[in-house]
């Protein structure tokens, strides 16, 4: 079993349980013509997000990272008429297409977007008093992971649900002796969930059209 196959499967799951769908479809084709690069979750993917947003009943969404907003739509889906999603996202060209997405997803009204590098307006948003966060996203720069999920922690409640994509890295996670920030970035990260006590963490690896990668969900479950 290889790559192309991994993709018939993607397309063919995609097909039968996602289906069409103009809007999504609309921020790909916008993302893909302003050059974003095509690193956004895939069909299959944005449902399990969207289903697990809906899963705890999610009111508040945190996301990091928001390219083209692809993601951003199938979280902001699951929130109900009150709920609100915040996206950081550090760059304003990205922000801009995320931006028009959204509000072709008729979605702009649930979803406010923040410019700049999270790692700043991250505690930007603590010192407002932003959160607790039922649902956090992390899909950004992997070195900086490690510092996401602490903050992911701050802004969240027992009972929120942490998620991070690109995990596995087709394989390279294993390399203890890697120097890739950003490798370095995810076995940090990893460590951090595995001794981290107020968290209940695994991770899952996935293939697909996106090749070979995984994701780690941790429930938090105490303050």
């Amino acid at each position: 079993m290889g790559e192309a196959q991994w993709f018939d499967v993607d397309h063919y799951l995609s097909e039968v349980l996602v289906g069409a769908d103009p809007a999504l479809e609309a921020a790909l084709a916008a993302s893909d013509a302003a050059d974003l690069p095509a690193i956004s979750v895939t069909p299959n993917q944005g449902k399990l997000l969207k289903i697990l947003a809906s899963s705890v009943s999610a009111r508040a969404i945190l996301e990091i990272g928001t390219l083209g907003g692809y993601s951003t739509i199938w979280l902001a889906r699951a929130l109900p008429p009150d709920g609100h999603l915040i996206t950081l996202e550090a760059s304003a060209k990205h922000a801009e297409v995320a931006r028009s997405n959204l509000a072709n997803a008729g979605l702009a009204e649930r979803v406010e977007i923040r410019i700049g590098r999270a790692l700043e307006t991250l505690p930007r948003l603590a010192a407002e008093g932003k959160g607790p966060f039922d649902l956090i996203f992390v899909d950004a720069d992997k070195q900086s992971n490690p510092e996401y999920f602490q903050w992911a922690l701050t802004l969240s409640h027992p009972g929120s649900l942490i998620i991070i994509d690109n995990i596995v890295r087709g394989g390279a996670v294993t390399d203890a002796k890697s120097h890739d920030p950003d490798i370095i970035g995810i076995r940090r990260l990893n460590e951090l969930m595995g001794r981290e006590p107020r968290v209940c963490a695994t991770a899952m690896q996935t293939v697909g059209s996106k090749g070979y990668d995984g994701f780690a969900i941790a429930l938090v479950v105490a303050p």
